[in-house]
C-alpha cells in the first residue's frame, strides 16, 4: 500500500522560526543591500556600485577618450548585460548625470548629443546619444590592471568587477555625491579639484593639520553652477562634524536698460536649481503681489551662459526686490551637508579631515599594491634576462649544446643541467631574490625552465653586439626599478613621495578656478536693512484687505474739510481698521477667532491711496475663516518688550492682562491669544505698564477709567482665559458695547484738585472769561482746595487729551482729568452726550496730544487727516464740533493718530478749508 499524502513524513529542512525576528533579519540585510550596494558612496573613490560599473564597462569596451564616440545604449546595454541587472534606464540616467557640467564640478563622461539641461529639461533617449569617458575618469581608472584593488565576481560570476577603482584624486570631495538608504541618506557638495589635491597634499605632508589649516586651503564647497555661499559657520559646523547647512545664493548684479529702467541681472544660480521651475516660481509670485516691482521676466540664456533678465518698475528698488526674490524663491537655497560615506563596508559621517585622510591611506595602500606587482613583474623579467646575459657571455658554449641536442627539449635540458659562470649577473641575482637561481660555492648557476625557453626563443639578431649593450643596458634599468620598488614598498615617506608626484601630475590636468565666491555673513543684508524708514498708514477692510501706504501721501487740512480719496473698496466692502506704524515695526494682528499673528509693516502690500490692497488670508493663510479684528503695533525698542504688559478689552466688557514676552515667538501659524465667550470680540489690545489707567469707551457714550494694579488687574499666567469684568454695560433696547481701549498715565490726585486744575486750565483757555458754574456741593469742596503754582504746573505737564468722535463726524476733546479713576467693573460715567445731530454712537476714543494729526475713516472709503489743535478742549458731556463733513448715509468707521511732526510742506492749506460756522457751539 503506497503513502497517501498525509502519512509523507515533513521534509528534514524545515526549522520553527520566529516571526519578529525573521523580519527583523530580513528587513536588516535589505537595507545594508540598499546601503551598501546602492545608495551611499564608497569614501575611497567617490562612487556607487552603478557609476563605479559604467566607467569599468566603458573602460574593459575601449571607450576612452583617445577612441570614437559610441551610442549611449551600445554601453547602456554592455553594463546592464554584464555587471547592472536593474534596468536600463537606471544605468542611463547615472551615466547622463556624470557628463552634465552642471551636476558634476569634474564630468567623468564625455557626452555627444542632448544630455538634459539646467532648465530641467530629459537627455535624449539613450539610441541618440553617443558617449565615451573623459579624461578624468582615466584617472579613476589608471593602473586598474595592475593588481591595484580587489575583484569581485558580478552577479552571476561570470565575469569580475572591480569593489573600487584605484582613483588618483579625491573624487568624494570633488564631485560630491546624493543617495537616499534606508534609515540614512548623504548630500555632500561639490569641490573645486585643485583645492582638494593641495589640502589632500598638505595633510599628507603633515597628517597633524587642524581644520583652521585645511579651510585656509579649501574655503569652501565649490559648485559647477558658481553662486555665491553666504556664511561660513555652516561650512565650519559641515566640515567639522560632517553635517551642516550651507546657504547659497544666485550672482546677481543691476544693469540700467534704458533711461530710468533698471533691471536684475541673474547670471549663476544655486546648485541643482531648476531653472524654468524657478522661473515660473517668480511669476507666481509676482502674480500674486507677493513680490511687487517687477514689470517684466524673461530668459536670455545661450550657449554662452546664463542670463535672466528681471525688469524693474520705475519706482522700484532694485535691492529691494533682489532681497524679496531671495527669500520667496530658489535664488537663496540651503544645502543641507551630510557626508555619509562608506568606509570598510560601514556606513560613516564624515569631516573633511576625515575624508581626506581614508583618501590618503587608500591611495597609499594602492600605491603599494602596484609597487608590490611591477616588483613581481620587474623580477619576471630580470630572471629572463639573466638567462639571456649569461647565453650571451657564454655565446660559443650555449651554440655548441644547442648544435649537439637531438631536438628543442634535449637542448633546453642540456642548458639547465649546466652550471654557468654567474659573475655578470650576481647583483641582479641578489635583487631578484628567486630561490629557482642559487649562486653555488663555485660561483655558478643553473638556468631555470623559463631561463632556457627564453634562450632557445633568442633571435640571431640578438647576438649582435648592439643587441648585447642592449640586453645590458636593459638589466641595468630593471635592476634600477628593482631597487626603487623595494624602496617604495619599505618606505612609508617614499609612497607619500610617489602620491604628492601623482596628485601634482592630475592637479596639473584638472586645475580649475573656482566657480563658488564665499560671502561673509556678516555683509549679508536682510530685508528690513533694504527698506527706508518711514511712517505708514495701515489699512484693513471689513472683507479682509489689507495694504500700507506712505503717510506723506495724505496732506493736513483744517477741520471740516472735505478730504481726499482713499482706499478702494470691492463692491460694498468698507475700511474697519486704519493705524499708524513705522515700516519696521512688529505688528499684532488678532483675530475672531482669538488667534494672534505677527508680521514687520514693510513685509505688508505697499499701495496708493485708491489701491485695493491684498487679502488677509494671502498674507495669513492660517487666518483661515476668521477675521482681523484688533492690530496692535509694538515698540520698536525690542529692549523695552520686558518691562510691558499687553491689555485685552472684548466688545462685551472683559479685559485681561498679560506680558509682552508671553507673544514674543509667535509661529507663522499663529497663537491663541485670549478665550472668548460665546458672541464676544476683541475689540482692542495695547501696550502698558504697572500703573499705568486704563480707559474703555462704549458705542453708547459710556466709558470707565480704572489703574491698572496686582490688586485691581492682575496679570494672567496663560493665553487661554477670557479675562475679568472691565466695565458693566447697560442693558435696554439698545446694546451697548465697548468700542475703544485706550491707556492713560496715572497721576495722583484728589477728585478735588482735578476739578480745581480744570478750573483754572479752562480759565485760562478762556482768556478770563466766565468759568462755568459747578454744582453746589462740588463748589464748596473746590472752594477748599488751594493749588499751588508748582502744583499746577506739575498737573499741566503731566495732562492728556482724549478726542472722541460720533459716527456722523462730530467730535470733542477733553483733558484725560474730566475722566476720574473708579473700581474696575463699574457702569462708568457720561463720555460725550449724543442727540440726533452730533450722532446715535460713538465711532472712537483715544487719546491725544498737542501737535497730533488724526485720521477719520468712513464706510465710504473716503479719510480726512486733520490737526487735534483745530478741535477745542470742553468738558467731557460737551456734544462736541463737526470733524468730517459726511456725504448723506456716511458714518465714520474707524479713526487713529497720526503722531509725526510737521514740516512745511504739510502745513494745512487755506485754499482747501472748509470753514463751517455755527459748529464750535453745536
Amino acid at each position: 500500500m503506497s503513502d497517501t499524502p498525509d502519512d509523507l513524513p515533513p521534509p528534514s529542512d524545515l526549522h520553527p522560526v520566529v516571526l519578529e525576528e525573521e523580519m527583523r533579519r530580513s528587513y536588516l540585510d535589505y537595507a545594508m543591500s540598499v546601503i551598501v550596494a546602492r545608495a551611499l558612496p564608497d569614501a575611497r573613490d567617490g562612487l556607487k556600485p552603478v557609476h563605479r560599473r559604467i566607467l569599468y564597462g566603458m573602460q574593459e569596451a575601449g571607450y576612452t577618450p583617445d577612441r570614437p564616440y559610441r551610442k549611449s545604449a551600445q554601453t547602456v546595454g554592455m553594463v546592464m548585460g554584464r555587471y547592472h541587472p536593474h534596468g536600463d534606464q537606471a544605468i542611463y540616467d547615472a551615466m547622463v548625470r556624470m557628463a552634465q557640467s552642471f551636476s558634476m564640478r569634474v564630468p567623468l563622461v564625455d557626452g555627444q548629443g542632448n544630455f538634459g539641461s539646467v532648465d530641467g529639461d530629459p537627455p535624449a533617449h539613450m539610441r541618440y546619444t553617443e558617449a565615451r569617458l573623459d579624461r578624468a575618469a582615466g584617472f579613476l581608472l589608471a593602473d586598474i590592471d595592475r593588481d591595484t584593488v580587489d575583484f569581485q565576481p558580478n552577479y552571476d560570476e561570470s565575469a569580475q568587477e572591480p569593489r573600487v577603482l584605484p582613483a588618483s584624486f579625491p573624487n568624494l570631495l570633488v564631485n560630491g555625491a546624493g543617495g537616499i538608504a534606508v534609515g540614512m541618506a548623504t548630500n555632500i557638495p561639490t569641490h573645486n579639484p585643485t583645492e582638494i589635491i593641495d589640502a589632500t597634499l598638505a595633510l599628507a605632508a603633515d597628517p597633524t593639520l587642524g581644520l583652521e589649516e585645511l579651510m585656509k586651503i579649501v574655503p569652501g564647497p565649490d559648485f559647477p553652477t558658481g553662486g555665491l555661499i553666504v556664511g561660513r559657520s555652516g561650512i565650519r559646523q559641515a566640515y567639522e562634524t560632517g553635517r551642516g547647512a550651507i546657504t547659497i545664493r544666485a550672482r546677481a548684479e543691476f544693469e540700467e536698460i534704458r533711461k530710468d529702467r533698471d533691471a536684475i541681472i541673474i547670471s549663476e544660480i544655486p546648485y541643482q536649481v531648476n531653472k524654468a521651475n524657478l522661473l515660473e516660481r517668480i511669476g507666481e509670485l509676482v502674480r500674486a503681489k507677493q513680490i511687487e516691482g517687477i514689470s517684466e521676466m524673461r530668459d536670455e540664456s545661450d550657449r554662452s551662459g546664463m542670463r535672466i533678465v528681471i525688469e524693474l518698475k520705475r519706482e522700484a528698488t532694485p535691492e529691494v526686490v533682489l532681497t524679496q526674490l531671495f527669500r520667496f524663491t530658489a535664488l537663496e537655497s540651503t544645502f543641507g551637508v551630510n557626508m555619509l560615506a562608506l568606509e570598510g563596508g560601514q556606513p560613516r559621517l564624515m569631516g573633511l579631515k576625515d575624508a581626506l585622510l581614508t583618501f590618503i591611506r587608500f591611495r597609499e595602500e594602492v600605491i603599494l599594491r602596484r609597487s608590490r606587482h611591477d616588483l613581481a613583474k620587474a623580477r619576471e623579467r630580470a630572471h629572463l634576462l639573466v638567462g639571456l646575459a649569461i647565453a650571451v657571455a657564454n655565446i660559443d658554449e650555449v651554440i655548441r649544446l644547442i648544435r649537439a641536442s637531438a631536438d628543442a627539449a634535449t637542448a633546453r635540458a642540456a642548458l639547465m643541467e649546466r652550471e654557468w659562470p654567474a659573475a655578470d649577473v650576481v647583483p641582479l641575482l641578489a635583487l631578484i631574490e628567486d630561490e629557482r637561481n642559487v649562486i653555488s660555492p663555485a660561483n655558478t648557476v643553473r638556468l631555470t625552465d623559463e631561463q632556457a625557453r627564453g634562450i632557445l626563443d633568442l633571435r640571431l639578431q640578438r647576438l649582435t653586439g648592439l643587441e648585447r649593450e642592449k640586453i645590458n643596458e636593459e638589466m641595468t634599468e630593471v635592476a634600477a626599478r628593482i631597487s626603487e620598488l623595494l624602496a617604495i614598498i619599505a618606505s612609508h615617506p617614499r609612497r607619500m613621495e610617489v602620491m604628492r608626484a601623482e596628485l601634482l601630475e592630475v592637479r596639473a590636468e584638472l586645475d580649475s578656478p573656482r566657480m563658488t565666491d564665499i560671502v561673509d555673513a556678516a555683509t549679508d543684508q536682510d530685508d528690513e536693512s533694504l527698506i527706508e524708514p518711514g511712517q505708514m498708514v495701515v489699512t484693513i477692510t471689513r472683507d479682509g484687505f489689507i495694504k500700507r501706504t506712505t503717510l506723506e501721501t495724505f496732506r493736513a487740512q483744517n477741520r471740516g474739510g472735505r478730504g481726499r480719496a482713499a482706499a478702494s473698496t470691492r463692491g460694498d466692502d468698507i475700511v474697519t481698521r486704519s493705524f499708524n506704524a513705522h515700516t519696521h515695526q512688529w505688528v499684532l494682528f488678532f483675530s475672531s477667532g482669538g488667534k494672534v499673528f505677527r508680521e514687520k509693516v514693510w513685509r505688508l502690500p505697499e499701495g496708493g491711496p485708491t489701491g485695493k490692497g491684498r487679502a488677509l488670508v494671502n498674507l495669513l493663510p492660517d487666518l483661515g475663516s476668521d477675521a482681523i479684528t484688533t492690530v496692535l503695533p509694538l515698540p520698536i525698542d525690542e529692549t523695552l518688550w520686558g518691562s510691558l504688559h499687553l491689555v485685552f478689552a472684548t466688545a462685551l466688557g472683559n479685559v485681561r492682562r498679560n506680558m509682552l514676552s508671553d507673544f514674543r515667538n509667535v509661529r507663522s501659524s499663529g497663537l491663541i491669544a485670549m478665550k472668548l465667550d460665546e458672541g464676544d470680540r476683541l475689540i482692542g489690545v495695547a501696550t502698558c505698564r504697572e500703573g499705568d489707567d486704563v480707559l474703555l469707551a462704549t458705542r453708547l457714550g459710556r466709558c470707565i477709567r480704572f489703574q491698572i494694579t496686582e490688586d485691581n488687574l492682575r496679570v494672567f499666567a496663560g493665553r487661554d482665559s477670557s479675562g475679568v469684568r472691565g466695565v458693566r454695560l447697560a442693558a435696554g433696547k439698545r446694546a451697548d458695547e465697548v468700542i475703544s481701549l485706550s491707556i492713560l498715565r496715572h497721576v495722583e490726585a484728589s477728585n478735588a484738585e482735578r476739578v480745581k486744575y480744570l478750573r483754572v486750565a479752562s480759565a485760562r483757555r478762556r482768556n478770563g472769561e466766565e468759568e462755568p458754574e459747578l454744582p453746589a456741593e462740588v463748589e464748596e469742596v473746590v472752594d477748599e482746595v488751594e493749588l499751588s503754582a508748582e502744583r499746577i504746573t506739575e498737573l499741566e505737564e503731566a495732562e492728556e487729551f482724549v478726542l472722541t468722535v460720533t459716527d456722523v463726524g462730530f467730535g470733542k476733546r477733553s483733558s484725560a482729568y474730566e475722566y476720574r479713576v473708579t473700581g474696575r467693573g463699574g457702569q462708568g460715567i457720561a463720555n460725550l452726550t449724543l442727540t440726533p445731530r452730533t450722532g446715535s454712537a460713538v465711532a472712537g476714543t483715544l487719546p491725544v496730544r498737542d501737535g497730533d494729526d488724526v485720521m477719520l475713516v468712513t464706510d465710504a472709503g473716503r479719510l480726512i487727516r486733520l490737526p487735534v489743535d483745530q478741535v477745542r478742549v470742553t468738558g467731557r458731556a460737551a456734544m462736541g464740533v463737526t470733524l468730517f463733513r459726511l456725504d448723506p448715509g456716511e458714518h465714520v468707521t474707524s479713526v487713529f493718530p497720526v503722531v509725526e511732526s510737521e514740516s512745511a510742506e504739510d502745513a494745512p492749506d487755506p485754499d482747501e478749508t472748509d470753514e463751517q460756522s455755527g459748529d464750535d457751539d453745536a
